[in-house]
């Protein structure tokens, strides 16, 4: 029974990456795909990294191409992986969560307008921990990858 719960709960858990693709992913990667988003490469620009439209196109897919990924239970590992990675670099970049960490408990004198205008990172933060728990349990029997490990002997 253990087994089961163990499986249906991965399977609850892999959801989130669904909501991630088509919450937060498909609207960057569609307005990259039709030239429509400058706004998000000027504020990968804004991080300070090299080749913003690249890694715009990087974010963009570890959201909605490795939500879908972590949603059907392929290649989990790997996708949740990188959208973890995505989610915390907008926690920490864009959100600037650890900042507002040591404001809330008042160690940090950042002004409250300064705060609202880098925006809540608790969505962000919430996703890339559903991430890294799938990168350490895995995707669990109903998925891609745990049909291919059925097929191969390997479950």
């Amino acid at each position: 029974m253990r087994d089961r719960a163990w499986n249906i709960g991965l399977f609850l858990l892999r959801l989130t990456g669904l909501y991630l693709a088509f919450g937060h992913g498909h609207g960057k990667f569609a307005g990259l795909m039709h030239g429509e988003a400058d706004q998000f490469v000027s504020g990968v620009q804004s991080m300070g990294f090299p080749n913003p439209k690249l890694f715009a196109w990087l974010a963009a897919s570890a959201e909605f191409v490795g939500g879908l990924f972590v949603f059907v239970g392929f290649i989990t590992r790997v996708a949740a992986a990188l959208a973890a990675i995505d989610l915390f670099t907008a926690a920490l970049a864009v959100h600037h969560a650890h900042l507002q960490v040591l404001n809330a408990i008042g160690v940090g004198s950042t002004p409250p307008d300064q705060i609202k205008l880098w925006g809540n990172p608790e969505l962000a933060i919430i996703y890339g921990l559903a991430m890294l728990g799938l990168v350490f349990c895995g995707p669990g029997r109903f998925s891609i990858d745990g049909m291919i490990h059925r097929r191969m002997g390997r479950e």
